[in-house]
């Protein structure tokens, strides 16, 4: 196995594979990345056994074969070389030797053969959606996902596929968003899968915000994305998401009107003088203004009085400063609608007019 390539044309290929790369591995091999030659193209392939990312380049000459090499080794050899430099790698015996001009690098090999690999994912569902539309839903989501919750099924994302809409959900149980969009899926039969929490983390890194299309496939066991270089695949979390339409309240309660940057700016001074364990910030709601108070066990007290419109009687209700403002952040609109029915019932936020992406915060005692 021989080829010859420029040493930007293979640092690409190694950057967008290699955040798959864990740094302590179960496996050898999990440390390597598999080079392949075949067809006049080089992929190249890491995997940590839940998610993988290939990517190929073409090759102007080469002899085909395949052979894995130390992941993180070899990128930092090719990101330090010289940005016009010549690279070709070869294949001598046991090792891989890697020259550029008066450079040479000898690396340990692993066999190809022990490299794991996801056989091809036989498609239930297949659609085609512009990357900009999968990289909105993930990024008005992704941070309401649990982070290694017993209930296993909370640590990833639902993925819901519809022929009227494609929609993201993600809960940790003590908040919820939900983002959607009418895309017109080619589809006869709704779908749901969930896909796990680093799946998610990578589908985000490798989306841009193009309207060139990425092919969704929904398999049995993974989901695949593919883009014109890259194939991302991820296992999918085998469990059952909670009925999430119950939890959403219904956008008939009393609701209070309040620009957005004014409550989050108020809210992070606040949160200042919160518990820091639980993060606790009591609002209060009145038809003029919303006041917001903390306190913490030091007996240090905070104090915020923001304009707002408020439609129903006086409320006092105790919510996670961290959950109100990952919901704030999550919307671009510069007022924000929050629909509280009592103090001991979920909060509802929305952008003031788009009604795409919502988010639900449970109540807390303070």
């Amino acid at each position: 196995m021989q080829f010859e390539i420029d040493r930007d044309s293979l640092l690409r290929p190694l950057q967008a594979v290699i955040g798959v790369v864990e740094r302590r591995q179960t496996l050898p091999v999990l440390a390597n990345v598999l080079l392949e030659i075949g067809d006049g193209r080089l992929a190249v392939t890491a995997t940590d056994l839940e998610v993988e990312l290939r990517a190929q380049v073409d090759l102007e000459a080469g002899e085909p074969g395949q052979v894995t090499v130390p992941a993180r080794k070899l990128m930092d050899i090719v990101r330090n070389l010289p940005d016009d430099s010549r690279v070709t790698v070869t294949r001598e015996s046991e090792r891989v030797v890697v020259r550029a001009g008066r450079s040479r690098f000898a690396l340990t090999t692993l066999p190809a053969e022990d490299f794991p690999t996801v056989d091809q994912v036989e498609a239930s569902h297949r659609v085609s959606v512009p990357q900009a539309q999968l990289r909105w839903l993930i990024e008005k989501t992704h941070f309401a996902m649990a982070l290694q919750d017993v209930r296993y099924y909370l640590n990833g994302l639902l993925v819901e596929l519809a022929p009227q809409h494609l929609r993201a959900v993600a809960t940790d149980g003590h908040r919820l968003a939900m983002a959607e969009l009418a895309p017109n899926l080619d589809l006869e039969e709704p779908t749901q899968v969930i896909v796990p929490r680093k799946g998610i983390q990578e589908m985000l890194r490798l989306l841009d915000s193009s309207e060139d299309p990425v092919e969704l496939v929904l398999g049995t066991g993974h989901v695949q994305v593919t883009l014109p270089e890259i194939r991302f695949t991820s296992k999918l979390i085998d469990g059952r998401f909670p009925d999430y339409q119950r939890v959403i309240p219904a956008e008939d309660g009393p609701s209070a009107q309040v620009d957005r940057e004014t409550l989050r700016k108020a809210l992070v001074r606040a949160s200042i003088l919160s518990n820091e364990k639980y993060r606790g910030v009591r609002f209060g709601f009145e038809p003029e203004q919303l006041r917001i108070q903390s306190n913490n066990p030091e007996q240090e007290e905070a104090e915020e009085e923001i304009p707002a419109s408020f439609d129903g009687d006086a409320i006092e209700i105790g919510f996670n400063a961290s959950y109100m403002l990952d919901a704030l952040a999550a919307i671009d609109e510069p007022s924000v609608t929050v629909y509280v029915r009592d103090g001991s019932s979920s909060a509802l936020v929305l952008g003031e007019k788009g009604r795409d992406a919502r988010y639900v915060v449970m109540p807390m005692r303070l």
